[in-house]
C-alpha cells in the first residue's frame, strides 16, 4: 500500500497583497516541498523495506528448497544403500542355502554309505543265524532220533 502525496494539490493559498502572506506562502511551499520530500523518503524507505523483506522471503524460500532437495537426495541415497544391502543379503542367503544343500547331500551320501555297510553286516548276521538255526534243527532231529532209538532199545531189553 504505497501512498503518493506528491501529485496531490496543496490546500494552502498564498496572498500576494501582504509581505506576511508572501512569507507564509513561501513557508507553506517550503513546508509542502519538505513534506513531499519526507513522504518521498518515507515511500522510498517503505519500498526498500519491502524489497528487503521480499528478498529475505526469497532467500528463506531458496534455503527451504535447498533443504528439501538435500533431504530428497539423502532419501535417494538411503534407498540406494538399502537396495544394495538387500541385493547383497539375498546373494549371501542364496549362497548359504546352496552351501547348506551341498552339505546336506554330502551328509546324505555318507549316511547312505554307512547304512549300506550296516545293512550288509545285518544281512551277514541273518545269514549266519539262518545257518545256525538249520544246524540246530539238524542237531535237534539227530537228538530226537537218538532218544527214540534209545527208548526202543531200552524197551526191547529184558529186565
Amino acid at each position: 500500500m504505497d501512498f503518493f502525496f506528491e501529485d496531490l494539490p496543496t490546500t494552502s493559498q498564498s496572498t500576494p497583497n501582504s509581505d506576511h502572506g508572501e512569507s507564509q506562502s513561501t513557508e507553506d511551499i517550503d513546508y509542502d516541498s519538505s513534506r513531499g520530500k519526507s513522504s518521498s523518503l518515507s515511500l522510498s524507505m517503505t519500498k526498500i523495506q519491502e524489497q528487503q523483506t521480499s528478498s529475505s522471503i526469497d532467500e528463506i524460500s531458496r534455503r527451504v528448497q535447498d533443504l528439501v532437495e538435500k533431504v530428497n537426495d539423502s532419501r535417494t541415497s538411503d534407498q540406494k544403500v538399502m537396495d544394495g544391502f538387500q541385493d547383497k543379503l539375498v546373494e549371501k542367503v542364496s549362497e548359504m542355502c546352496q552351501q547348506m544343500k551341498e552339505h546336506m547331500y554330502t551328509v546324505y551320501e555318507k549316511n547312505s554309505n554307512d547304512m549300506q555297510v550296516k545293512l550288509q553286516e545285518v544281512s551277514e548276521v541273518l545269514e549266519s543265524c539262518t545257518k545256525l538255526n538249520q544246524e540246530l534243527l539238524e542237531a535237534s532231529q539227530a537228538l530226537t532220533g537218538l532218544r527214540e532209538a534209545l527208548a526202543i532199545s531200552q524197551s526191547s531189553e529184558p529186565l
